[in-house]
């Protein structure tokens, strides 16, 4: 039986730059201490918009540019390891379809036990993806590390871990 850990958006926009905040950043070191004591595989995922992002339907209702394809922000925090052993999913959108069938085809392959999400923002793309994997895996265990989590604020991060473990997703150390 196999195990992933899902890594959501830990980029440096949502860390620092423009959409950052101090609880983003706080949880920086805990994601790097869960990817390096993971005994599983690890996919991180990428948020990945385009040059003309202000004319997307996001960007009317947060204009706020970041994660642009191939600027600082759109990378992958660098006090995090990268490499060929990391599989990075782009997502066009809070959750991704993409992962979620990629996930699919590797429960053909060798069931998986469980999977475990990390990353920015709780109340937006890790709730997004971890419904969203529960629809495609739906007796997979899927857990949300809320120490390994930062929402928009503290409150709607508080919000979507109370949704999710509504939705029979298992919420660790809350």
């Amino acid at each position: 039986m196999q195990n992933f850990l899902i890594v959501v958006d830990m980029q440096r926009d949502f860390i620092d730059g423009a959409l950052g905040s101090a609880e983003a950043a706080a949880v920086v070191p805990r994601v790097r201490e869960k990817i390096d004591g993971y005994p599983g595989r690890v996919i991180y995922t990428r948020d990945t918009h385009r040059d003309d992002y202000r004319q997307t339907q996001e960007g009317h209702k947060l204009p706020v540019p970041h994660c642009i394809r191939g600027t600082k922000g759109w990378e992958i925090s660098g006090e995090l390891p990268e490499g060929a052993a990391y599989r990075i999913v782009d997502k066009p959108s809070f959750g991704s379809v993409e992962l979620g069938e990629l996930l699919r085809e590797e429960n053909r392959r060798e069931q998986i036990g469980e999977i475990t999400l990390v990353g920015l923002c709780t109340d937006i793309c890790v709730i997004s993806n971890a419904l969203l994997v529960k629809a495609f895996l739906p007796e997979a265990e899927i857990v949300v590390d809320a120490a390994c989590c930062a929402g928009v604020t503290p409150e709607s991060h508080k919000t979507a871990l109370k949704a999710m473990k509504s939705c029979q997703i298992t919420i660790e150390n809350d």
